[in-house]
Formats: C-alpha cells, sequence, structure tokens
C-alpha cells in the first residue's frame, strides 16, 4: 500500500542540508527544535529518495550574504552573539528583540549561516537553470525583519533568496503555508510589484504575530501584491483546498509569475503545539503538488512545526511530492526510529476539533481577494539586465580544466558540478561566497564604525593573547 500516489517524475530536484543542523539547540523548554530537519532528512534517505535527486552541503552564508537585506550592525550583532557574552549583550539585545523566544544560543551565527546558505545555493541553482525543484527543509524563517528577530527567526533566508532570484526572473510568486502569517517577507517587500506573497494563515485574537488581515494589499507600486487569507482554527483538508486552489490559480492567471517559492511550514497540520489547524498529510501536500503542476520553477522552503513525528512526515512526503515518487505507509528502520511512536505510520490523522471557518465567511474573502487581483494592472514591465556571459558561458571540457587548474584557485561552478564526489558529505559551490565551512571568516568579525562593543572587543583580545602568552 502506498500514500500520496504520484506521477513519475522527470524533473531535476535539488537538496539541500547540512548534518550539523541538528545539533543547534534553543533550550529544553523552546518549541524550536532544530533537530526536527535531522529526523525529516533520515525518513527522506530511509525511503531511499536520494536515489531520484542530487544532494548538496551549502556552504555557509557570510555576513555579506546577510546584508542583501539585514543592516550591518544587525549581522555583526549575530556574529558575535554568544551565550557567555550576555552581559555585555544585553545593552542591544531589546534593541533587536532578543530574548525569549529568540535567544542567544551557542553558535547563533552559524546556525543562521547554515539556514541561509541553503536557501541562496538553492536560488542559485535555479537561476542557473539546473534544476527544476529545489528544496532546503533548512530554510523557511519567514518572520526575521530587517534588523529585529521575530517568531524564533533571526535571518530571512526567505527575503535573501527571493532577493537573489529577482536577479534572473522578472516576477516572483511567494506562497507560504505556515500556520502563522509570513509576516517578514510581506513586510519586505510591501512596496514592490515584483513579488507578490500570498499567506494562508491562522488569524484573531491572541495568534502570533497579529497581522495578515485581509485587508493588508500592499502599499505604492505594491498595492494589491500582498495577498492574505485570514483562516479560523480547526480548518480541515477539504475547506482548505476549497480555497487555496482558487486563489492560487487567479493568482498565477493575474501574476504571471516565472518562478515560485512555497514554505511549507508543517505547523498548519493537525496536532501541532502551536497552530490550531486540523490539516493531514494530504492537505498539506496537495499544496505542493498543485504549486508542482504549473511547471515552474520552484523552491520549497521549511517553516514552523512543532512537532517533530509530523515535521519529519511531512517533509519526506513532499520530497516524495517534488520528486513524483510514491511512499509505502510504513517506512524503512532508521537511525531515528525511537523518536517516532513503535506503531509508526506516515499518515497525520485529523482531531476532532471544530472547523470555525463558514463557507459565507470564506466566500467573502475569497470574492475581497478576487476583486483586489481583478484590479492589477496587466502583468508588470520589468527592465532585467543581461545574463552574465561568466555564468552560461561553455567552458572546455571537464577533463582540460582539472588538468590545468592551480591548486590555489577554487574552480568555477560548472566544472564542479560535474565532477562526481562521495553523495554523503560534499558542498555545492553554487553560491561562491568563499566561506570557510562553519568558520566565521574575520572579515566577519570586523564591527560596523559606531558598534557599541568597540572597548570590549578591545578587552576581549587583550584576554585573548594573555591566555595564548600563558
Amino acid at each position: 500500500m502506498s500514500y500520496n500516489v504520484r506521477e513519475h517524475s522527470s524533473k531535476k530536484i535539488a537538496y539541500y542540508y547540512d548534518s550539523n543542523i541538528g545539533n543547534f539547540h534553543f533550550g529544553p523548554e523552546h518549541p524550536m527544535k532544530p533537530n526536527r530537519i535531522r529526523l525529516a532528512h533520515q525518513l527522506v534517505t530511509a525511503y531511499g529518495l536520494y536515489r531520484h535527486m542530487d544532494i548538496f552541503r551549502p556552504f555557509p552564508a557570510t555576513r555579506k550574504d546577510m546584508q542583501e537585506f539585514h543592516p550591518e550592525d544587525y549581522t555583526y550583532f549575530l556574529s558575535v552573539a554568544e551565550p557567555q557574552r550576555v552581559e555585555w549583550l544585553a545593552k542591544d539585545m531589546k534593541k533587536y528583540n532578543i530574548g525569549e523566544d529568540c535567544p542567544i544560543i551557542s553558535d547563533l551565527f552559524q546556525y543562521n549561516q547554515t539556514t541561509c546558505g541553503g536557501t541562496l545555493a538553492a536560488a542559485t541553482k535555479l537561476n542557473k537553470q539546473k534544476a527544476d525543484i529545489v528544496i532546503n527543509w533548512m530554510g523557511g524563517s519567514s518572520h526575521a525583519k530587517y534588523a529585529e528577530a521575530n517568531g524564533f527567526c533571526f535571518t530571512n533566508d526567505v527575503v535573501l533568496g527571493i532577493l537573489k532570484l529577482l536577479d534572473f526572473h522578472p516576477r516572483v510568486l511567494y506562497v507560504d503555508i505556515d500556520v502563522l502569517h509570513g509576516d517578514g517577507v510581506e513586510e519586505a517587500f510591501y512596496c514592490t510589484d515584483r513579488v507578490m506573497t500570498v499567506s494562508f494563515h491562522q488569524y484573531g485574537k491572541g495568534v502570533f504575530p497579529g497581522t495578515g488581515n485581509v485587508q493588508s494589499i500592499g502599499a505604492e507600486e505594491g498595492t494589491g501584491y500582498s495577498v492574505n487569507v485570514p483562516l479560523k482554527e480547526g480548518i480541515t483538508d477539504k475547506v482548505y483546498q476549497s480555497i487555496f486552489k482558487p486563489i492560487i490559480t487567479k493568482v498565477m492567471d493575474r501574476f504571471d509569475p516565472s518562478v515560485i517559492v512555497l514554505q511549507c511550514g508543517p505547523d498548519s497540520l493537525s496536532g501541532d503545539k502551536i497552530g490550531r489547524f486540523n490539516l493531514t498529510l494530504d492537505g498539506h501536500g496537495e499544496c505542493v503538488s498543485f504549486l508542482r503542476s504549473f511547471n515552474l520553477p520552484l523552491m520549497l522552503l521549511g517553516g514552523g512545526g512543532f512537532n517533530s513525528d509530523n515535521v519529519a512526515k511531512c517533509w519526506a512526503n513532499e520530497t516524495a511530492i517534488a520528486c513524483g515518487q510514491n511512499l509505502p505507509v510504513r517506512p524503512p528502520g532508521n537511525d531515528y526510529k525511537k523518536y517516532f511512536r513503535s506503531s509508526f505510520r506516515l499518515p497525520v490523522k485529523p482531531s476532532n476539533m471544530a472547523n470555525h471557518n463558514r463557507p459565507k465567511e470564506l466566500a467573502a474573502i475569497q470574492r475581497e481577494i478576487f476583486a483586489n487581483l481583478n484590479s492589477l494592472p496587466a502583468v508588470p514591465s520589468v527592465q532585467m539586465q543581461p545574463i552574465q556571459e561568466e555564468i552560461l558561458a561553455p567552458l572546455p571540457e571537464v577533463s582540460q580544466v582539472l588538468e590545468m587548474a592551480n591548486p590555489d584557485e577554487r574552480l568555477p561552478p560548472q566544472v564542479m558540478d560535474s565532477v562526481v564526489a562521495h553523495e554523503g558529505e560534499f558542498y555545492d559551490f553554487e553560491n561562491g561566497s568563499g566561506a570557510n565551512r562553519g568558520v566565521v571568516q574575520y572579515a566577519d568579525m570586523t564591527p560596523p564604525d559606531d558598534w557599541f562593543l568597540d572597548d570590549f572587543f578591545q578587552d576581549l583580545q587583550t584576554i585573548e593573547m594573555r591566555s595564548e602568552m600563558v
């Protein structure tokens, strides 16, 4: 017996994963568990999905990469933030909204390097037309703001990825099926007509982040390009799809994107510790399948999800959907089997919670959204620069390049893509940042001119010099 049967796929899939992601820890009481990504990857490999896609380990993002969206002083704060320095950092922790929800954890900057690095590499892969679908379950931090941590997110890899896609694509569609409003991404592109953000989310009194009502449609040139679908708790697969598919179909017709980014937060599944939706893997995965059916370049990102069992099942299932493969209900044995129930099965069953979404209310929301979309002008015309010749220009035969290569210089990505490496441990050379794996470069440690910790770091360097002398 199979679950979520899909048609055979001829699409080229690139999958990004760094085994270190499971080593980061937000604390025993914190709902965010990065180890959930490791569990998901274990299911992906246990099901043999690695046979249907290329698996890459991305280079860590640098401060310079992050500063394509985030300001210099904020990225510097993240690069020096460690638990043992909280006493000195306390002055500006409030400024950057660092605290209980977004705590300073060990290796905080490396954590953000990992999440952002995967999304940037995935975007580059799409830009170079070397994959049809790219997957980075480590990404999807949609709540982080320009200079502020928010909603368990410190850096907004989604925004960084979209900005990179805009270098090659005139219009980017961002769809968010996380149970919480994708406020950080919407805010970043609220005034542009080149990115349309569409968020399906729980909305109501006391629901974080408190934004995302249907009247929030963008501003200035971006008026009409923010689409919000506020939903109430208890929504089921059938009801969710009754509004998801018509709205997405209308968006595709009016906006005509050239690439799609889908944030697949599993906190909209039944049984989540924070979300109050009642979706199963069928309803959640159908969103991936539907967007895949448009045959546009597609990026799949992670997001929220605070039931690790559900997260692993969801992302394994949606990796299979991307690959066009079938999954047995009972997975093969895997190293993390003890984390699941002894009677583990793939499906996530709905609960008996009531659905508070009335048909008349949903119809009214859909009519208002359609009216806004119908008022949009013709698809915006964008002045695009020619693709850089060095990116797409043909190279000599790989063997010739390798033979003549200078061992002290990095080979171009066109060559490295053709070099066979051990599939378990290797990097994707797409983002070209040059950062050493897991290491904060000295350039990254250079503070802005007005940085508040100048005196502290002078003292710290003195202490370290004395320690080395001893």
